[in-house]
């Protein structure tokens, strides 16, 4: 399956999920049967977003078409997507304003940058390989020196590493988060070395994670309070900081700023 059709299948899937939870209350519909208050019919959508019923019903089969954006920004107004989500949407519809061009990965310049950094600081590929890091986040996290470079990825590793998750005193919620950022980051799923790769290898691996994948649920990987329960210094508190190389878009740069 190439990207493009990868692209239609997540949206086919992306907007049954959201029809699903619409609250049929919410667009002045009557609930179906005697309790059943959420979920439209196709029929339902096609008149509440002005779009014709088999042009909708196309986009769930996925169907090779190219809907516009105007289609797509009435179905986000519909299912009241939040930001992050309705960009999710357009990305997956083809309406992305920038694909970010692949870079050299890991240079000296970047290694540089790490290691000037007074604070636990990494690099992540599109695929959330972590490709570079700094001595405080070794002291973070002294288990990066010694993984094997296919297990140097953030997804894997927050599913599948014991230790990491003992570090983590809210995992269940971070967990979660980071699944719906690394969703929100088509980037790095949509192509080949993603939706073939890194989801399937943790999707087989860890039941919570393909459970939680199949919430299609999107988040924003943005500034945030992250805890740790630190190897020498115990329970400690920073914000996360999230930054985009001016010469390497497809790379990111995370930093936990302490608080």
């Amino acid at each position: 399956m190439n990207a493009s059709q990868r692209r239609r299948e997540e949206l086919a899937g992306f907007l049954k999920d959201r029809r699903a939870r619409a609250d049929r209350a919410a667009h002045g519909l009557p609930a179906v049967g005697r309790s059943r208050l959420r979920g439209l019919r196709r029929e339902e959508v096609a008149t509440l977003a002005g779009i014709s019923v088999t042009w909708y019903t196309w986009l769930e089969q996925a169907r090779d078409i190219n809907p516009s954006r105007q289609v797509l920004d009435s179905l986000a107004r519909l299912y009241r997507l939040t930001p992050v989500e309705t960009t999710y949407l357009l990305s997956l519809g083809g309406h992305r304003d920038t694909i970010p061009a692949a870079s050299e990965g890991m240079t000296p310049a970047l290694q540089r940058l790490l290691d000037a950094l007074d604070f636990p600081a990494f690099l992540l590929s599109a695929d959330w390989t972590i490709i570079g890091w700094n001595v405080h986040y070794a002291q973070l996290y002294p288990r990066i020196q010694a993984l094997d470079e296919e297990d140097r990825n953030l997804l894997w590793l927050v599913f599948t590493d014991a230790a990491l998750r003992q570090m983590l005193p809210d995992w269940a919620e971070q967990s979660r988060g980071f699944v719906g950022s690394f969703r929100a980051e088509t980037r790095g799923w949509l192509n080949p070395a993603g939706e073939s790769g890194i989801v399937a290898r943790v999707s087989a691996a860890s039941p919570e994670f393909a459970a939680i994948w199949k919430e299609r649920d999107v988040a924003g990987f943005g500034t945030r309070e992250r805890l740790f329960n630190h190897p020498a210094k115990g329970l400690t508190r920073y914000e996360q900081h999230n930054l985009i190389p001016a010469e390497a878009s497809d790379l990111t740069l995370l930093f936990y700023a302490p608080l």
